[in-house]
């Protein structure tokens, strides 16, 4: 479920360390600090899944490739592009 959709649980106060400069110029900017940083770390946990995911079902994928690349797709007599 992308982060724009997920339900939403109690925010919670955290400390970071961040540079110092990039704080001051992000501010200057306007930029809502605790907000950009919830969404980078929710990026990062979604690319974490995904490459946890890959790693998980890699067998099955390249056996579904090899099936593919040895019999063409299942379905193919059928496709009208």
């Amino acid at each position: 479920m992308p982060a724009a959709q997920a339900p939403k649980s109690a925010r919670r106060p955290t400390n970071l360390s961040l540079d110092g400069a990039l704080l001051e110029e992000a501010k200057a900017l306007g930029i809502n600090i605790s907000r950009s940083a919830e969404a980078g770390i929710a990026e990062a946990v979604n690319r974490s899944k995904e490459e946890k995911w890959l790693q998980e079902n890699a067998s099955a994928l390249a056996s579904s490739n090899a099936y593919v690349e040895a019999n063409g797709l299942p379905l193919a007599r059928h496709r009208q592009f």
